[in-house]
């Protein structure tokens, strides 16, 4: 059973205060910004805050390392009165990933930002920017359900006007910001109506208390109900196959900044929400008596494998093949939830964090490519990957990792998906996996051909990307190289993640209880 550290306001040291912190730090740098209003300030306070928050990110990972969790009671008011933040084995370890990622793709923002946004927009960008990181971290960190609304919130109207701003280069950026924002809507409410069935049920909103309520419920028309809206609206955050329609243009379209920083988090929060309420709220066992995971999410997570691996071997826009890859990718980490199994789930947590770097690499190099070819049609990067040797080499390794190539951080995930496939008994199961791999290496080989075995395109600036753009770059290229080589770090991490998420609210009782005593006295 998890230990548990309660944390209050009246805590004297700094680090009883990380997980606020960790909040904090962002939220207030976005308006800081914004009221200073110099550009030349924006870009430094916002590294400084992301970095910060990996810092305070690296830390509580360390803390709940071993299975424990820590319970911050905002205000002094005890769960199930007050706001809690819980921080546990699963979302320290998708805190550091949204943190981690803010910090790397920042100086790389830098040139990005600068080439494909108006001076007079930077300030904006980046205060819209800390709101974004700030919302997903929100999102991740927080234990009650309602506050999960507020903070997707704050994350998806920042995105919206994130996307919105790769208007200076092309227009449609407009109408895909507009579509995420009908489709975030929708999404959004869904949600927001699951979290008022539940509390009409239990009475509470504090996520661990609402799990002890829930038991026994599993028959109650009203959970069932808000089981339904949570998972579809969360599904259209997450992009779930048939739900992904804003993702390709949102992403082709958005500055190459934020398409890289979203490609690597957002989706990620959001699917650690699914785990959240699928494992923790509602429980592993009426998860398991509804059939979602084999008659739904299964068979979608399937169809997302092939359907967008398919269409992204047709796609002519390097940047858009990815987003459709990112889509199958989904269906990976949806597979892994499927199986119903520690390993499976070990399997999600591990592609969840290997994906993300492995398309922060090839997004940053996508913008190094605009920079240079103007464009990311394939018939403007032609011979590219001669004239920009470090980025070819970094869309190499990150191509081989989102194959699945044995050294590279996407083979690990794959073989733990194979490996639960194996341990559930489902052999063709794993031939299906190694099929659709197979599917990535053909898109992956296109770029690859048309990067080196083309002519270059008289347009292009046949020079190599600032230096600026290349380490950030290059800092997640290794990373795909070292998490390919070394898996203790990865792999403890998403174990002891998937343990505590497969034991459902067997350890929150205590705090539940403790909060309850308090309330009596």
């Amino acid at each position: 059973m998890a230990t548990a550290v309660e944390v209050h306001h009246t805590a004297l040291t700094l680090r009883d205060h990380l997980p606020i912190l960790q909040i904090l730090i962002p939220f207030c740098t976005a308006p800081l910004i914004v009221f200073l209003g110099y550009r030349s300030l924006a870009w430094p306070m916002a590294f400084i805050s992301s970095l910060l928050s990996l810092i305070i990110a690296t830390m509580l990972l360390i803390q709940v390392s071993d299975g424990s969790y820590i319970s911050y009671h905002l205000g002094g008011w005890a769960p199930p009165v007050g706001i809690e933040y819980r921080v546990d084995a699963a979302n320290a370890f998708v805190l550091f990933l949204i943190s981690a990622t803010a910090t790397v793709v920042l100086p790389f923002a830098l040139s990005s930002v600068a080439h494909e946004i108006p001076c007079k927009n930077h300030a904006l960008f980046y205060a819209c920017f800390m709101l974004c990181v700030t919302g997903l971290m929100g999102v991740v960190i927080t234990g009650d359900a309602f506050n999960v609304f507020v903070f997707l919130e704050i994350s998806s109207l920042s995105t919206y006007v994130l996307v919105s701003q790769g208007s200076y280069r092309d227009k449609r950026a407009l109408t895909a910001a507009y579509d995420y924002l009908i489709m975030g809507t929708i999404g959004a409410t869904f949600f927001v109506i699951g979290i008022g069935l539940l509390y009409m049920t239990t009475g509470t909103l504090n996520m661990a208390d609402m799990a002890d309520r829930l038991v026994g419920q599993g028959g109650n028309r009203t959970v069932q109900a808000a089981f339904a809206f949570i998972v579809v609206g969360m599904g259209l955050k997450v992009a779930i196959y048939p739900l992904h329609l804003w993702l390709p243009s949102a992403y082709t379209y958005a500055p190459s900044a934020v398409t890289t920083f979203l490609a690597a988090t957002a989706t990620k929060a959001a699917i650690y929400v699914v785990l959240r309420f699928m494992f923790t709220v509602f429980q592993p066992d009426f998860v398991f008596d509804t059939h979602i995971l084999v008659w739904i999410i299964g068979p979608l997570a399937l169809l997302a494998m092939f359907a967008a691996s398919l269409i992204a071997i047709f796609q002519t826009d390097f940047k858009r093949m990815l987003a459709y890859s990112s889509i199958a990718q989904i269906g990976y980490m949806m597979l892994g939830i499927a199986m119903f199994s520690v390993t499976g789930l070990t399997a999600t947590m591990v592609h969840l964090f290997n994906h993300g770097i492995t398309k922060a690499v090839l997004f940053m190099a996508v913008g190094a490519l605009v920079l240079r070819a103007g464009s990311t049609f394939y018939d403007r990067i032609e011979g590219m990957g001669r004239a920009m040797p470090l980025t070819g080499a970094a869309i190499v390794i990150g191509g081989l990792s989102l194959i699945g190539v044995p050294g590279t951080a996407g083979f690990i995930s794959k073989w733990m998906l194979v490996q639960a496939a194996f341990e559930g008994g489902y052999w063709w199961l794993a031939l299906i996996i190694v099929a659709s791999s197979l599917l990535a290496v053909l898109y992956v080989w296109r770029v690859v051909e048309v990067l080196y075995l083309h002519t270059p395109h008289p347009d292009a600036t046949h020079t190599e990307a600032p230096l600026l753009m290349i380490v950030p770059m290059w800092i997640a290229a290794l990373a795909c190289l070292y998490f390919g080589l070394d898996t203790r770090f990865i792999l403890d991490a998403a174990s002891t993640a998937a343990d505590g998420l497969m034991a459902g609210s067997a350890g929150m009782s205590e705090i539940s209880s403790a909060a309850a005593a308090a309330a009596d006295h």
